[in-house]
């Protein structure tokens, strides 16, 4: 105490300060990406040691330019005491969770609600941002600058300068040993702190605020409705799943009996499907756009026809209910219904609401339907992390115990699993009832599609949640599970053709023309290929024929 006392009274240059502040950031809160270097290398002789030593003082010297343009030079506590609370805050996501900031994570988190931030708020974070960020940020604050303004910018010239000069050495003689390092591991630049995340939310602001607004594009302009046959209605459901891995659901093979009420129905699950991104401001969009995942640009579809679009134009009635954060644009033009979590004291908690709230109002608009032929999705918050204990009622817990906190990462591994497997039980439960409710019905032709958004990471190899970049993002963040029930299926070479599917590989890709096939919708813009049951019902028809 006495040594930290004494340093406090000393007055430091501005050149110091920034100095100090860069040491902190690249031995503390670069831990993930010096690890990261390290176990790319793998140092075992003195030119390896020496390449590895070099990557921390390029660092530094970095840290040092950087923090100086962005107002060190005349600033140097504020601007290096606001990078210590922020990379604090970076740290704590990748090393707690391995979360990686790219352009899509700035995306998801730039539309994450209020409810969702504070489910991360826990003991944990609280004494890791006080200790290395608050704390640090303080005694920046309280220790004394040396000098005028003019010795302190000629201080912080003079250090950018030697800087600029370690930088540009370690580049001229050492650029093929980093070139060799990043063509291979070109990821690891992303866990820079907080660099990384500067870079991609400078391109996020960029594509979404920077940059003109593209005119809307219109796909087709007059779909139709099929005829059907002597003027039957045609009710189609697709409930949009939250963060379910297919690999839980034990109608997927999983040990675990996940799926005790959808096994009591004849309902057919997918079991190769991957999704389009690995949050849902990415997969929800892109599911429902004519672009595929390879060219998909969310800028590009939020400016275009998506699948609801072209759908309701043909004359079908198309509602989005909603228990998630928002539709993420897709139901713009739409009818579109939220639920206020504070109004339902019985199935909301005041900032979430279980599923079982979508029961009611899916009944509702199915008997107030304004058209023969009606799409109603269902946007569940189904395995909404790290919070899973609030997915699902105190009274529906078959895997215990759980995991009741928001540190998921300080919960033993059967905790997480349990917790986990109890918002995938949960989900199960609620889509029996939204089957029940379509057996209710009497509309002739129904139909349910489920599908989730993305996977989840539970900790395997040191992972948890999801975002990560799909070019690493593991199976458990890309492999979702599809679900179908139809009362097409009582044709038995109907079922027949869709069961021999069943093992196939499709994607999210699918959805856009899969959704036109199931609402009957004819379009310039359909693709029959990539709908995943028109196969099968051309053969059921030659085979009537």
């Amino acid at each position: 105490m006495n040594v930290i006392l004494k340093l406090m009274r000393h007055e430091y240059t501005g050149a110091q300060i920034i100095a100090i502040n860069s040491l902190f950031i690249v031995f503390v809160f670069n831990y993930c990406f010096l690890n990261g270097v390290f176990a790319a290398i793998q140092p075992n002789n003195l030119s390896q040691w020496s390449f590895y030593a070099s990557v921390i003082l390029l660092l530094f010297s970095l840290t040092i330019i950087i923090t100086s343009i962005l107002g060190g030079i005349v600033f140097p506590r504020t601007i290096s005491a606001v990078t210590v609370l922020v990379s604090c805050l970076l740290f704590y996501a990748t090393f707690q969770y391995g979360v990686i900031f790219d352009k899509s994570m700035i995306q998801n988190i730039a539309e994450t609600n209020s409810g969702e931030a504070s489910s991360y708020l826990n003991i944990s974070f609280l004494i890791y941002f006080i200790l290395l960020g608050v704390v640090p940020a303080i005694l920046m604050f309280k220790i004394k600058v040396k000098g005028d303004l003019k010795s302190r910018i000629k201080s912080v010239l003079t250090i950018n300068l030697l800087a600029l000069i370690v930088t540009a050495s370690i580049v001229t003689f050492l650029y093929k040993d980093y070139a060799a390092v990043g063509r291979n591991n070109h990821n690891l630049f992303k866990y820079i702190v907080p660099f990384a995340f500067y870079d991609s939310g400078f391109r996020y602001l960029r594509d979404n605020y920077f940059y003109p607004p593209l005119p809307f594009k219109v796909l087709d302009k007059s779909p139709t409705i099929k005829p059907s046959k002597q003027g039957q209605q045609n009710l189609t459901i697709v409930v949009v799943g939250e963060t379910a891995r297919a690999q839980n659901f034990s109608l997927n093979g999983y040990t675990r009996n996940t799926n005790k009420f959808l096994a009591q129905t004849p309902i057919l699950s997918f079991k190769q499907v991957s999704s389009c991104g690995t949050a849902t401001a990415v997969s929800v969009p892109c599911m429902f756009s004519r672009l595929p995942r390879s060219k998909y640009e969310s800028r590009v579809a939020s400016s275009q026809d998506n699948a609801l679009d072209i759908i309701h134009r043909a004359g079908v009635d198309v509602t989005w209910i909603d228990n998630n954060s928002t539709c993420k644009g897709v139901c713009e033009r739409v009818s579109e219904i939220r639920f206020d979590p504070t109004q339902d004291s019985t199935l909301c908690d005041g900032d979430y609401c279980f599923d079982e709230i979508l029961i009611e109002k899916l009944q509702q608009q199915i008997s107030q339907h304004k058209s023969d032929n009606q799409l109603i999705v269902l946007h569940m918050i189904g395995s909404h992390g790290p919070t899973y204990f609030r997915r699902y009622p105190d009274t529906f817990k078959p895997f215990m115990p759980d995991c009741p906190q928001s540190d998921i990462q300080h919960c033993s591994e059967n905790q997480l699993k349990n917790t986990y497997d109890n918002t995938i039980a949960y989900t199960d439960f609620v889509l029996s009832k939204v089957i029940a409710v379509l057996q209710q019905s009497n509309v002739a032709n129904k139909s349910l599609l489920y599908i989730s958004d993305h996977g989840e990471s539970l900790g395997e190899n040191g992972l948890y949640l999801h975002g990560f970049p799909y070019s690493i993002a593991p199976e458990e963040q890309t492999h979702v599970p599809m679900l179908y029930w139809s009362t097409e299926l009582a044709d038995a070479n109907f079922k027949d053709c869709i069961s021999s599917k069943l093992n196939s590989d499709f994607s999210q890709d699918n959805i856009f023309d899969t959704l036109l096939g199931l609402t009957n919708v004819k379009s310039s813009i359909y693709q029959p290929e990539m709908d995943i049951f028109q196969q099968c019902r051309t053969t059921t028809i030659m085979a009537k024929s």
